[in-house]
């Protein structure tokens, strides 16, 4: 299967885990997740779509994420980029809206990796969230199964690119 489903434990009560074995290389995953233009192919679970995005691609670079529903809705997300690793890692949060300015409720932290195995790509995303309660209802909202039709989404969009 080019897109095998790995069980990852959390490493604490917080933390929701998704990994991938992705057949692709780790640069064609990480170039999804860094242009917007690409991102907007991949990045909601379908039938959701993302209208808009925007990447400052660095540590301490914002981004705007706004997904929109079936009913066309629009949902915006905003944070800040605090590791950026070209092809290997990139962590974000909305704990910062921009610049350093402080979210009024901060959600989660994203830790995204890309690591090279057997000629495909180790895909793992980590949900690090603030309260056991904070990870329960993304838990409760789909992480599993929307963040793993978007990880099926970009294993797709990556072989084309």
């Amino acid at each position: 299967m080019t897109n095998a489903a790995q069980t990852t434990a959390p490493a604490n009560d917080r933390e929701l885990v998704l990994t991938r074995l992705i057949d692709a290389p780790r640069e064609k995953l990480f170039k999804c997740w860094t242009q917007p233009e690409l991102m907007k192919q991949w990045f909601a679970p379908l039938p959701w779509t993302l209208s808009h995005a925007e990447v400052d691609l660095r540590a301490g670079g914002s981004n705007k994420i706004v997904m929109r529903s079936p009913e066309g809705q629009e949902f915006p997300s905003l944070g800040v980029y605090l590791e950026v690793v070209p092809d290997e890692k990139i962590v974000f949060t909305d704990a910062y809206t921009e610049a350093w300015v402080p979210s009024e409720k901060p959600f989660f932290t994203g830790i995204i990796t890309f690591e090279d195995e057997d000629g495909k790509t180790r895909y793992t995303a980590v949900a690090r969230h603030w309260t056991v309660e904070d990870r329960k209802a993304h838990e409760e909202m789909g992480f599993h199964e929307g963040w793993g039709q978007c990880a099926d989404q970009l294993a797709e969009l990556a072989k084309k690119i």
